[in-house]
């Protein structure tokens, strides 16, 4: 009996729908996982076909049944008319800023944007013609008096990296559509699950999936969602810049989203847990996360987010090097490296002192980016004691 395989006709719950989105397994001879496709040519049967290039898949570039297995899910998951991927969140970044910007053009950054794409507009676009400013992230409305006659996009982060201010992505939107300026989210921390940021007016919406998609710390990847009108720059930025991802990698992607939603829980659940254990420590000067009540961008994350993703900050109370050495350098369970959203849990040291130049970060000590990954809260959280009596043993 023929089963229908595509979920996203049947308005189903989230969670139900990273199961099953973009898995047809009948077509595919009842495997229940989309197969890699690996290959660059695709044949054609005639003259006529080769000329009207009407069939499904034309070149492996374009697309491939395991890209656009991925491709279709997180469209739908994402609300959005399409989506193109990329070979990492850096270059989903990059595609999506140059499917709009041009020599000439001006845009918009938040000052506490991811530090590669800082890199990107301030090497590369500047050397292509086109002027950033940075803004401060909590703008909000008033974004509007930053922009020129020029400005043709804004990007937000929300929220922002490492130190997790929450932006008012719908005000930023409204002022933004005023002016006919588009408008960009990065979407990686809370992922399409816990936040669609194209019903909050945004155009596009991207993410690194190695992230929270991914999930296993094994793959890279990057995805764009754009809106109906923003749809065609997308795909002509993908066509020109010869944006594809690998075959694996897809493939990993396809299965890390099967099992988004419990992980996603999981990370949200521990996160809080260990914030919460984090802002209680006499270490510790503040917590930066916006689940947790008190924090700066709380009513916003209610507002627009269903749910928190396992990434936050401290900020530390005075400690000399020596000290936070001792502190990391003992650490079981957590993994010091870049990177977030496998299943272990990381941390690394940060200072955006240097890298600030539309705000400026005020820390009395160091500050720390943790991910909490699927370890018992238990363990992480007896792990971080011993390593604040290290701390403590080595000031």
């Amino acid at each position: 009996m023929a089963k229908k395989d595509d979920s996203s006709e049947r308005g189903e719950q989230p969670e139900t729908e990273v199961v099953h989105l973009g898995r047809k397994p009948f077509e595919q001879h009842g495997f229940v996982n989309t197969p890699v496709y690996r290959g660059s040519t695709v044949l054609y049967p005639t003259l006529d076909a080769i000329k009207q290039r009407t069939q499904p898949f034309t070149y492996g570039r374009r697309a491939t049944p395991t890209t656009k297995a991925l491709e279709d899910a997180i469209t739908h998951l994402e609300g959005g008319a399409a989506t193109v991927l990329t070979a990492s969140g850096l270059a989903a970044i990059s595609t999506a800023v140059l499917a709009f910007a041009e020599s000439g053009d001006h845009i918009l950054m938040p000052d506490n944007v991811y530090q590669p794409g800082r890199a990107f507009a301030d090497k590369m676009l500047k050397k292509l013609g086109v002027e950033t400013t940075y803004y401060d992230p909590l703008i909000g409305h008033d974004i509007a008096g930053l922009f020129r006659p020029n400005t043709k996009l804004v990007l937000v982060e929300a929220p922002g990296s490492q130190t997790f201010e929450m932006p008012d992505i719908p005000a930023i939107a409204a002022a933004a559509r005023v002016k006919n300026i588009w408008v960009l989210a990065d979407n990686t921390w809370a992922t399409p699950f816990f936040c669609k940021p194209l019903s909050l007016g945004a155009d596009v919406s991207l993410e690194a999936a190695t992230k929270y998609i991914v999930g296993h710390a094994d793959a890279m990847m990057g995805t764009v969602t754009a809106n109906a009108r923003a749809a065609k720059y997308l795909d002509n930025a993908k066509e020109t810049l010869g944006t594809c991802p690998g075959s694996e990698e897809t493939y990993l992607a396809l299965r890390g989203l099967r099992t988004l939603a419990v992980r996603l829980e999981r990370h949200q659940r521990s996160g809080i847990a260990v914030a919460e254990w984090l802002a209680a420590r006499p270490e510790v000067d503040r917590v930066l996360h916006p689940a947790l009540p008190g924090d700066a961008g709380h009513e916003i994350w209610k507002r627009d987010f269903s749910g928190a993703s396992g990434l936050f900050a401290v900020v530390l109370k005075p400690a000399p090097e020596k000290a936070l050495a001792a502190f990391l350098d003992g650490l079981k369970l957590f993994g010091m490296g870049y990177s977030w959203g496998g299943y272990e849990s990381l941390v690394i040291p940060f200072d955006p002192t240097s890298y600030r130049t539309a705000t400026r970060w005020r820390g009395p000590g160091p500050a720390l980016r943790f991910h909490i990954g699927l370890e018992a809260v238990e363990d992480l959280i007896h792990d971080l004691s011993e390593g604040f009596a290290r701390l403590e043993s080595a000031r």
